[in-house]
Protein backbone atom coordinates (compact mmCIF):
# COMPACT_ATOMS: atom_id res chain seq x y z
CA UNK A 1 0.00 0.00 0.00
CA UNK A 2 1.31 3.46 -0.89
CA UNK A 3 2.11 5.83 1.96
CA UNK A 4 0.12 9.00 1.93
CA UNK A 5 2.39 12.05 2.03
CA UNK A 6 2.18 14.62 4.80
CA UNK A 7 0.16 17.70 3.98
CA UNK A 8 2.67 20.52 4.30
CA UNK A 9 4.30 23.13 2.05
CA UNK A 10 6.73 20.53 0.66
CA UNK A 11 3.99 18.38 -0.86
CA UNK A 12 3.89 18.34 -4.67
CA UNK A 13 0.80 19.65 -6.41
CA UNK A 14 0.28 16.22 -7.96
CA UNK A 15 0.43 14.46 -4.58
CA UNK A 16 -1.96 17.01 -3.12
CA UNK A 17 -4.43 16.39 -5.95
CA UNK A 18 -3.96 12.61 -5.97
CA UNK A 19 -4.70 11.89 -2.33
CA UNK A 20 -7.84 12.14 -0.24
CA UNK A 21 -7.81 14.81 2.49
CA UNK A 22 -10.23 15.26 5.34
CA UNK A 23 -11.69 18.73 5.72
CA UNK A 24 -10.06 18.99 9.16
CA UNK A 25 -6.64 18.34 7.56
CA UNK A 26 -7.28 21.12 5.04
CA UNK A 27 -8.34 23.50 7.81
CA UNK A 28 -5.23 22.61 9.87
CA UNK A 29 -3.01 23.34 6.85
CA UNK A 30 -4.76 26.67 6.27
CA UNK A 31 -4.34 27.54 9.93
CA UNK A 32 -0.61 26.68 9.87
CA UNK A 33 -0.04 28.77 6.72
CA UNK A 34 -2.26 31.67 7.79
CA UNK A 35 -4.74 31.01 4.98
CA UNK A 36 -8.44 31.63 5.32
CA UNK A 37 -10.03 28.47 6.71
CA UNK A 38 -13.68 29.30 5.97
CA UNK A 39 -15.70 27.60 3.23
CA UNK A 40 -16.39 24.04 2.23
CA UNK A 41 -13.93 21.27 1.48
CA UNK A 42 -13.80 21.88 -2.28
CA UNK A 43 -13.12 25.61 -1.85
CA UNK A 44 -10.44 24.91 0.79
CA UNK A 45 -8.70 22.45 -1.54
CA UNK A 46 -8.72 25.01 -4.37
CA UNK A 47 -7.32 27.66 -2.04
CA UNK A 48 -4.51 25.34 -0.89
CA UNK A 49 -3.72 24.24 -4.44
CA UNK A 50 -3.40 27.87 -5.54
CA UNK A 51 -1.18 28.59 -2.52
CA UNK A 52 1.06 25.59 -3.24
CA UNK A 53 1.39 26.65 -6.89
CA UNK A 54 1.92 30.38 -6.42
CA UNK A 55 2.43 31.16 -2.74
CA UNK A 56 -0.52 33.54 -3.07
CA UNK A 57 -2.98 33.85 -0.21
CA UNK A 58 -6.36 34.19 -1.89
CA UNK A 59 -8.62 36.44 0.20
CA UNK A 60 -12.00 35.18 1.35
CA UNK A 61 -14.92 36.76 -0.49
CA UNK A 62 -18.18 37.13 1.35
CA UNK A 63 -20.85 35.45 -0.73
CA UNK A 64 -23.11 38.49 -0.55
CA UNK A 65 -23.88 41.35 1.72
CA UNK A 66 -27.19 40.86 3.49
CA UNK A 67 -29.35 43.94 3.80
CA UNK A 68 -32.41 42.65 5.67
CA UNK A 69 -32.51 42.80 9.45
CA UNK A 70 -35.45 40.40 9.71
CA UNK A 71 -34.86 38.04 12.65
CA UNK A 72 -35.76 34.50 11.57
CA UNK A 73 -35.03 33.25 15.10
CA UNK A 74 -37.68 35.26 16.93
CA UNK A 75 -40.08 36.96 14.48
CA UNK A 76 -43.73 35.98 14.42
CA UNK A 77 -44.13 34.16 11.11
CA UNK A 78 -47.24 34.03 8.91
CA UNK A 79 -48.22 32.77 5.47
CA UNK A 80 -47.68 36.34 4.15
CA UNK A 81 -44.16 36.67 5.62
CA UNK A 82 -41.77 37.55 2.80
CA UNK A 83 -38.56 35.54 2.45
CA UNK A 84 -35.66 37.95 2.88
CA UNK A 85 -32.06 37.94 1.71
CA UNK A 86 -30.90 36.88 5.19
CA UNK A 87 -33.24 33.86 5.44
CA UNK A 88 -32.06 31.06 7.75
CA UNK A 89 -33.50 27.62 8.53
CA UNK A 90 -34.09 28.24 12.25
CA UNK A 91 -36.10 26.41 14.90
CA UNK A 92 -38.62 29.24 14.65
CA UNK A 93 -39.05 28.53 10.92
CA UNK A 94 -39.21 24.77 11.55
CA UNK A 95 -41.99 25.30 14.11
CA UNK A 96 -43.91 27.51 11.66
CA UNK A 97 -43.76 24.85 8.94
CA UNK A 98 -44.69 22.07 11.40
CA UNK A 99 -47.72 24.11 12.50
CA UNK A 100 -48.76 24.52 8.86
CA UNK A 101 -47.85 21.07 7.49
CA UNK A 102 -47.90 18.82 10.54
CA UNK A 103 -45.22 16.60 12.01
CA UNK A 104 -44.41 15.21 8.56
CA UNK A 105 -42.50 18.45 7.82
CA UNK A 106 -38.73 18.06 7.57
CA UNK A 107 -36.16 20.25 5.88
CA UNK A 108 -34.65 18.50 2.86
CA UNK A 109 -31.81 19.61 0.62
CA UNK A 110 -33.98 20.47 -2.38
CA UNK A 111 -36.31 22.57 -0.27
CA UNK A 112 -33.45 24.33 1.53
CA UNK A 113 -31.84 25.13 -1.84
CA UNK A 114 -35.15 26.51 -3.10
CA UNK A 115 -35.43 28.70 0.03
CA UNK A 116 -31.98 30.16 -0.65
CA UNK A 117 -33.24 31.47 -4.00
CA UNK A 118 -36.75 32.44 -2.92
CA UNK A 119 -36.11 36.02 -1.87
CA UNK A 120 -39.30 38.06 -2.35
CA UNK A 121 -41.61 35.04 -2.23
CA UNK A 122 -43.73 34.28 0.84
CA UNK A 123 -43.80 31.45 3.35
CA UNK A 124 -47.11 30.48 1.72
CA UNK A 125 -45.19 30.00 -1.55
CA UNK A 126 -42.64 27.97 0.40
CA UNK A 127 -45.35 25.65 1.74
CA UNK A 128 -46.58 25.00 -1.80
CA UNK A 129 -43.02 24.37 -2.96
CA UNK A 130 -42.34 21.95 -0.06
CA UNK A 131 -45.45 19.95 -1.00
CA UNK A 132 -44.36 19.82 -4.67
CA UNK A 133 -40.79 18.79 -3.80
CA UNK A 134 -41.91 16.17 -1.26
CA UNK A 135 -44.45 14.63 -3.66
CA UNK A 136 -41.86 14.49 -6.42
CA UNK A 137 -39.31 12.87 -4.10
CA UNK A 138 -41.85 10.15 -3.19
CA UNK A 139 -42.56 9.28 -6.82
CA UNK A 140 -39.09 9.87 -8.30
CA UNK A 141 -37.12 6.63 -8.08
CA UNK A 142 -33.98 7.96 -9.78
CA UNK A 143 -30.78 7.72 -7.81
CA UNK A 144 -30.16 10.69 -5.57
CA UNK A 145 -27.14 12.78 -6.48
CA UNK A 146 -24.49 13.09 -3.79
CA UNK A 147 -22.58 16.38 -3.67
CA UNK A 148 -18.96 16.06 -4.90
CA UNK A 149 -17.39 16.79 -1.51
CA UNK A 150 -18.98 13.63 -0.07
CA UNK A 151 -16.63 11.17 -1.76
CA UNK A 152 -16.98 8.60 1.02
CA UNK A 153 -20.78 8.48 0.71
CA UNK A 154 -20.56 8.14 -3.08
CA UNK A 155 -17.94 5.38 -2.81
CA UNK A 156 -19.95 3.37 -0.26
CA UNK A 157 -23.19 3.72 -2.26
CA UNK A 158 -21.49 2.59 -5.48
CA UNK A 159 -19.69 -0.28 -3.71
CA UNK A 160 -22.90 -1.58 -2.15
CA UNK A 161 -24.81 -1.28 -5.42
CA UNK A 162 -22.12 -3.32 -7.20
CA UNK A 163 -21.70 -5.84 -4.34
CA UNK A 164 -25.16 -6.43 -2.85
CA UNK A 165 -23.97 -9.60 -1.10
CA UNK A 166 -21.26 -7.71 0.85
CA UNK A 167 -21.49 -5.94 4.19
CA UNK A 168 -21.19 -2.23 4.88
CA UNK A 169 -17.93 -3.00 6.72
CA UNK A 170 -16.53 -4.44 3.45
CA UNK A 171 -17.30 -1.13 1.73
CA UNK A 172 -15.68 0.83 4.57
CA UNK A 173 -12.54 -1.34 4.50
CA UNK A 174 -12.31 -0.98 0.72
CA UNK A 175 -12.73 2.82 1.05
CA UNK A 176 -9.89 3.01 3.58
CA UNK A 177 -7.57 1.27 1.14
CA UNK A 178 -8.74 3.36 -1.84
CA UNK A 179 -8.29 6.74 -0.11
CA UNK A 180 -4.79 5.86 1.02
CA UNK A 181 -3.63 5.45 -2.59
CA UNK A 182 -2.96 8.16 -5.15
CA UNK A 183 -5.60 8.82 -7.78
CA UNK A 184 -9.31 9.44 -7.69
CA UNK A 185 -11.55 8.06 -4.96
CA UNK A 186 -14.27 6.66 -7.18
CA UNK A 187 -15.32 3.04 -6.74
CA UNK A 188 -14.22 0.57 -9.42
CA UNK A 189 -14.95 -3.15 -9.67
CA UNK A 190 -11.27 -3.92 -9.09
CA UNK A 191 -11.27 -2.23 -5.66
CA UNK A 192 -12.73 -5.23 -3.85
CA UNK A 193 -10.57 -8.32 -4.18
Amino acid sequence: MNNRPELNTKISIQDFKDFYWYKEELIDFCRSENLDKRDGKIELAKRIEKYLQTGERVPYHEKSSKTSRFDWNTAKLAIETEITDNYKNTENVREFFKNQLGDKFKFNVKFMNWMKTAQGKTLGDAIEQWILITNKMRTDKTEKQIAPQFEYNTYVRDFMKDNPDKLLQDAINSWKIKKSKPGDNKYTKTDFK
